[in-house]
C-alpha cells in the first residue's frame, strides 16, 4: 500500500515541503508518519533528503542532555532518533551500536566520553540534541554543549534517583540560565519509585518542580501514564502508541497534589487567572499549556516527565514537550563586541542581521578530519561564504556546511540564526573562536571550561616517536580543552594534565588507537629546591700542570642566604689590590651560574644564595677563565655544604569546594597531607570553600581521593604559592633517592 501511495503521488515536492514543515498544512502526526514511511519505502525520500531542509530560527530547539553517568542520556537520544525516523533500528549502549556513542573508546567502555550532535526532526521542528557524557572526568564536554544550548533535559535514573551528577547538571543550567525539564528513565523497572524521585527533586529545588506525568502500574508493571495537564490516563499498546484509559483510584491523591502545583503556576501568570483560580474556576488545557510554556521558558517551572527509552515509552511525549514548552533561539539573548566600533552587537539570533557564529566544539579525527561545530548567532550562513575569524585574524573560505548525525556529516546549503552545524577543514580555527564578516567583526564569549589539575609524567615508549606524540597531543588539545600536554623544562619532564585518572587513561588509549604511538605514565617529579641557612667562608684553588701551558685559578669566597628565593643567586665582588684581575670576575660568576643548576645536596636547582668574591690569586701565565670558573664551582660546592644546606619544597594554595556535610572529613584529610587550613567560607548554596596551603608532594592523586570522599561532588583548584623548608624526614628521603644524580653531577 505504501509503495503504491508513493509511486502515485503527483505532488511530490509539496509532500516533501509538507513533511519538512515549511508549508503550513494541517497534518496530524499519524498521517505525516504514514506519508514519510511510504516515500522512504519507495526510495523516493530518504532521511538525508528530509534533513537537508533549511530550518528557520523559530523551528529550531537546541537541547543539551545532562545528568549523572549511566542515567540513560544516550539511550534517550537513540530512542529520539528512532522515533523521528532518523534510524531504522533501535541501538543499545551495551551492543555498541548507538548513533551518539560511535567512538571506539566509547564502544569499548560502554559510556559516553564526548558530546555528540543528533539533529531530530519532529513535526515542523528540528531538535538539535546534544548528548553529553555524565562522567565527571569529561565535564568539559558538557560545559561546551551547555554554552551552545538554549534549554536542557536533565536525565535522572529512576532506579538511582537524584545523584551528584543530577545536581551538577542543575548547577550548570543555572550558570547558563537554561530552561530545563527533568526526564526520569527506567520506569519499566519494577523497583522504581517515580514518587520518591519527585520528592527528592522537590526537597532540593522547591516549588519549581512540576510533574507533567504520573506512571500507571498494574501488578508492578509500567503500563502507561496519567497526563496531569489533560487529567487523563494513557495506556501503552505498542512501542510509543497509546490509548485512553481510566485513572485508577490509587493515583487520585498524588494526581490532585501534582495538579494543584500546576494550577498555582498557571494562576501566577496573570491577575485574571489568579482571580479565576481563587474563584474555583478550572483552566482549559490550552491555557495550562500556554502558561507552562511561559514559566518553563523563564525557568520558574521545571516540568518532570518519565518513561523508558529502551522500550520507547514516554519519549514521543518528551519530544512534543520540547517543541511545545522550550523556547526557540530567537527568545534568548546573544551579544558580542563589535571590534570595528567597540560597541555591543546584539545578535539575538536574528537572521536579518549580519552573519556571525561561534565555534563551541572542535572534532579532530584522523579518519573524519577536522570539523568546527558552530552555532549561528545572527544572519544566514551559506556554504560559499567567506567569513573572518575574529580571534585568529584570518579569513576562512567555507566550502561545505554540514549537520552532524553522530559521526555522519550531512551536507546542507545554509544554516539560519540559532541553528547548530559544522564546517570542515577551517585552517586556524579553534574552539571559542568567533566567525563574522570583515565589516562586522563580532567577538563572542568563549565557553567556560574547567581547568585540569590531575597531572602525570609521560615518556614515549619509543624515543623516535617524540615528534609524533607532540603533534598528536596538539591535535587532541584542539578537540579537548580539558587536557594539557606541558613541557616542564625546569624539571626535565613532560606532563599530561587531565580532569582525572580515567580521563588521562583514555587520552593515552586514544593516542595509541588513533595515532599509533605509545607513552608510559608515571608520578611527576616534584620541583624541590636547595638553599642555605647559615654563612660560610671558603677558598678553592684549581691548579693543573701537565707540561706546557698550565691552569691556575684561586678564589676566596663568602656564601650566605640572599633572602630572595625567586633568584638562584646574587653575585658580588669585594676584591682589592688586584688579587684577582677584573677580567676574571665574569668567569667566577659563570662558575656560580653553572653550579646552582644542580645543587651539591640532591642535585636540585639552588635558590636564594649570595656569593661574594673577596680575595684570591692568579698566575700571569697559567691563569685562565676556565681555571677561575672551575675554582668558583669548587668553592660553591664546598661553601654550600658548610652553610647548613636544606631542601625546599613547593607549597600550593588550594581551594576546595565541598558540600557542607563533608567539611570535617576534608579538614582531617588535609591535616594528613601536612596542609594548613587558612579559612572556610560558605557560598550560601550549601557548599563550603576551604582554603589551605598544602605541600605539592602531598597532592598527587588528590582528585581521586576528593571524589571518593564526597561522592563526586567536590571540586578543587590550586596554584603555586611559595617554597618552604621541607621536614627533615622528607629531606633525608629525597637526598638518599638522589644520591646517584649528585655523584653524576660531580663527575
Amino acid at each position: 500500500m505504501n509503495n503504491i501511495l508513493a509511486k502515485k503521488c503527483k505532488n511530490f515536492s509539496r509532500i516533501v515541503t509538507m513533511i519538512r514543515g515549511t508549508e503550513d498544512v494541517n497534518l496530524d502526526k499519524k498521517a505525516e508518519r504514514r506519508i514519510r514511511a511510504a516515500l522512504q519505502s519507495a526510495n523516493l525520500l530518504t532521511w538525508e533528503v528530509l534533513h537537508m531542509d533549511v530550518f528557520r530560527t523559530d523551528r529550531i530547539r537546541n537541547v543539551v542532555l545532562l545528568g549523572h553517568s549511566g542515567s540513560g542520556k544516550t539511550s534517550l537520544t537513540e530512542a529520539m532518533a528512532y522515533l523521528s525516523g532518523m534510524t531504522n533500528r533501535l541501538g543499545k549502549v551495551t551492543d555498541g551500536n548507538t548513533v551518539s556513542d560511535f567512538d571506539k573508546e566509547e564502544i569499548k567502555r560502554k559510556c559516553s566520553i564526548s558530546t555528540t550532535l543528533v539533529p531530530v526532526v519532529w513535526g515542523k521542528n528540528k531538535i538539535n540534541v546534544l548528548d553529553t557524557p555524565g562522567m565527571f572526568d569529561f565535564v568539559g564536554e558538557a560545559q561546551e554543549a551547555a554554552s551552545a544550548a538554549d534549554a536542557a533535559v536533565i536525565v535522572v535514573s529512576g532506579k538511582a534517583g537524584v545523584q551528584v551528577g543530577t545536581q551538577k547538571a542543575w548547577e550548570l543550567c543555572e550558570k547558563y540560565n537554561l530552561p530545563r525539564m527533568i526526564f526520569v528513565t527506567e520506569m519499566d523497572q519494577d523497583d522504581v519509585s517515580y514518587r520518591e524521585v519527585v520528592e527528592q527533586l522537590t526537597e532540593l529545588y522547591g516549588k519549581r518542580i512540576a510533574p507533567l506525568h504520573m506512571p500507571l502500574r498494574e501488578n508492578g508493571k509500567f503500563v502507561g501514564y496519567i497526563n496531569i495537564v489533560k487529567n487523563k490516563g494513557r495506556r501503552y499498546i505498542e512501542k510509543d502508541k497509546k490509548e485512553e484509559c481510566p485513572i485508577p483510584d490509587y493515583s487520585v491523591e498524588y494526581l490532585e497534589k501534582y495538579r494543584e502545583t500546576l494550577m498555582e503556576s498557571v494562576a501566577e501568570t496573570s491577575e485574571e487567572f489568579m482571580d479565576r483560580y481563587f474563584g474555583g474556576e478550572e483552566f482549559s488545557v490550552a491555557e495550562i499549556s500556554a502558561a507552562l510554556a511561559m514559566n518553563v521558558g523563564d525557568g520558574t517551572i521545571v516540568p518532570v516527565c518519565m518513561g523508558s527509552p529502551v522500550n520507547l515509552q514516554g519519549v514521543s511525549n518528551l519530544l512534543d514537550d520540547i517543541c511545545g514548552y522550550f523556547p526557540d533561539p530567537s527568545t534568548r539573548p546573544c551579544a558580542g563586541i563589535n571590534l570595528n566600533t567597540n560597541e555591543i552587537f546584539e545578535a539575538n539570533y536574528d537572521f536579518a542581521k549580519p552573519k556571525s557564529a561561534t565555534i563551541f566544539k572542535t572534532i579532530v579525527d584522523p579518519f573524519l578530519g577536522k570539523y568546527s561545530m558552530i552555532k549561528v548567532c545572527s544572519g544566514v550562513i551559506k556554504s560559499d561564504d567567506v567569513l573572518y575569524n575574529v580571534d585568529q585574524e584570518s579569513e576562512e573560505k567555507l566550502s561545505k556546511l554540514y549537520v552532524l548525525e553522530g559521526s555522519k556529516p550531512i551536507e546542507v546549503p545554509e544554516l539560519h540564526a540559532g541553528d547548530i552545524g559544522a564546517i570542515a577543514k577551517l585552517g586556524d580555527a579553534r574552539t571559542g573562536d568567533s566567525l563574522a564578516t570583515k565589516n562586522n567583526q563580532v567577538r563572542y564569549g568563549k565557553p567556560d571550561v574547567s581547568t585540569p589539575y590531575t597531572a602525570k609524567r609521560y615518556k614515549p615508549k619509543n624515543k623516535a616517536d617524540v615528534d609524533k606524540i607532540s603533534q598528536a597531543f596538539a591535535k587532541m588539545m584542539q578537540e579537548d580543552l580539558t587536557m594539557k600536554a606541558v613541557n616542564d623544562s625546569a624539571n626535565h619532564q613532560t606532563l599530561l594534565y587531565g580532569m582525572g585518572d580515567q580521563h588521562i587513561d583514555i587520552i593515552v588509549s586514544k593516542l595509541l588507537e588513533r595515532y599509533k604511538v605509545e607513552v608510559e605514565l608515571s608520578r611527576p617529579k616534584v620541583a624541590f629546591r636547595e638553599t642555605i641557612r647559615k654563612n660560610s667562608d671558603v677558598e678553592a684553588k684549581y691548579k693543573k700542570q701537565s707540561g706546557g701551558h698550565g691552569q691556575y685559578g684561586h678564589v676566596k669566597m663568602r656564601f650566605s642566604a640572599s633572602g630572595d628565593l625567586e633568584k638562584p643567586y646574587v653575585f658580588e665582588q669585594e676584591v682589592v689590590g688586584g688579587a684577582v684581575p677584573k677580567n676574571y670576575f665574569p668567569a667566577v660568576e659563570k662558575g656560580i651560574q653553572e653550579a646552582v643548576q644542580k645543587g651539591p645536596l640532591a642535585a636540585y636547582p639552588v635558590v636564594g644564595v649570595k656569593a661574594v668574591l673577596y680575595d684570591g690569586s692568579y698566575h700571569p701565565v697559567d691563569s685562565s677563565e676556565m681555571a677561575f670558573k672551575t675554582a668558583a664551582i669548587q668553592a660553591f660546592k664546598k661553601g654550600f655544604m658548610e652553610a647548613s644546606p636544606v631542601l625546599l619544597e613547593p607549597i600550593v594554595s588550594m581551594k576546595i569546594t565541598v558540600d557542607d556535610k563533608y567539611t570535617g572529613d576534608i579538614m582531617g584529610d588535609l591535616n594528613k597531607r601536612r596542609g594548613r587550613v587558612l579559612g572556610m567560607n560558605p557560598d550560601h548554596k550549601g557548599h563550603t570553600i576551604i582554603e589551605a596551603d598544602v605541600p605539592e608532594l602531598e597532592i598527587y592523586g588528590y582528585g581521586t581521593t576528593l571524589r571518593s570522599m564526597t561522592g563526586g561532588s567536590g571540586d578543587f583548584s590550586y596554584e603555586f604559592a611559595r617554597y618552604e623548608q621541607a621536614p627533615s624526614d622528607i629531606q633525608a628521603k629525597e637526598i638518599e633517592a638522589r644520591a646517584s644524580k649528585v655523584e653524576k653531577a660531580e663527575e
